[in-house]
């Protein structure tokens, strides 16, 4: 009888245990380094697997290396961040006030500099490609005993040229003219057709530090260059990759948006998660068609659960105390 319960309970224990094997991704972006960052703590209870940071990952608009370097340090040194850190794999993008110039392009003269202090901060080797390569585009292939994640990190700031101001007040830019100005630069585009096309993974994660598909709250956005969002789409499509998502910063906002393309199975999903330190907590409104569910305007963070069996993707916000904020889960099948 005694035999019996034990074998019950090992049984129990491990159809537990195999039942829960989610490879989690954690991700978030806009973190002011001289303010706490209060959702260390509550990342690190989630037990990802990475942390991908979306951009912003410190505030120093500066074309000062020697700031931008103290800034870095200032908050690699922070307790939650550095425990984290140490613990799992990094990836990142930057965004303008990382980059060094606000809402900054491919016209800022210290871009090349800028680059080696975010690999320096990444703790990214001197032989990586990197280190030579212009931009700090980037892919890696996340593998588990279940299958693969292909994380594709771009760059949206490197090459991007010049953006609209808007004639809508109220509103900074609108869309440029169909077919001018370009978001990834040719060399970028090419290096992820090339990544996408050839992919193999389970699920294919793409890296966006600005939103994809929100565009009509007028700030930066791919929907200021709206033949770079068909060229995405139909790069998407044509590529038959597995288990395509979006995931975006930059807005001090957080929220779920979603579109269909025609020929895929399964919608194109844009988790925007923003606001490490601090939110849009004065937010009103917007306009955006493709929105699911709400906007949380509270400091927040992204949590991606990864199901290999049921090709489900759990994706989560959540905030202060390890609040769930909000949650959608999509099939990939």
């Amino acid at each position: 009888m005694k035999k019996l319960v034990v074998l019950f309970i090992v049984f129990i224990f491990y159809n537990c245990k195999t039942n829960n094997e989610e490879f989690v991704i954690a991700f978030g972006s806009c973190n002011k380094q001289y303010e706490e960052n209060v959702l260390w703590k509550e990342i690190i209870k989630n037990e990802p697997s990475v942390w991908i940071w979306g951009g912003d990952n410190v505030y120093s608009d500066t074309d000062d290396m020697n700031k931008l370097r103290n800034d870095y340090m200032e908050q690699w040194n922070q307790r939650g961040y550095k425990e984290l850190a140490n613990s799992i794999t990094i990836l990142a993008t930057w965004d303008d006030h990382d980059y060094g110039l606000n809402d900054g392009g491919t016209e800022f003269h210290k871009k090349r500099e800028s680059q080696q202090e975010f690999l320096d901060f990444l703790k990214v080797t001197k032989d990586d490609p990197r280190r030579k390569q212009e931009g700090v585009y980037h892919s890696e292939v996340l593998n588990t005993k279940k299958g693969s994640i292909k994380v594709i990190v771009l760059d949206t700031r490197y090459f991007r040229t010049g953006l609209t101001e808007s004639e809508t007040e109220g509103k900074r830019y609108q869309p440029n003219d169909y077919g001018k100005g370009t978001m990834l630069g040719e060399t970028q585009w090419n290096w992820f057709t090339n990544e996408l096309h050839n992919s193999t993974a389970d699920f294919n994660v793409i890296v966006s530090s600005v939103q994809f598909l929100s565009y009509k709250h007028g700030f930066e956005s791919w929907g200021t260059f709206p033949h770079e969002v068909d060229k995405m789409k139909n790069i998407i499509k044509e590529s038959n990759a597995k288990g395509v998502l979006i995931l975006s910063g930059d807005r001090h906002i957080s929220e779920f948006s979603s579109t269909k393309i025609e020929g895929m199975h399964h919608p194109l999903i844009d988790f925007t998660s923003s606001g490490l330190t601090h939110s849009y907590t004065g937010f009103s409104g917007e306009e955006n068609p493709t929105r699911i569910g709400e906007v949380v305007s509270d400091i927040s963070f992204g949590i991606l659960k990864f199901d290999f069996d049921t090709k489900n993707v759990t994706m989560q916000m959540r905030g202060k105390d390890n609040i769930l904020q909000q949650e959608i889960i999509q099939g990939y099948n």
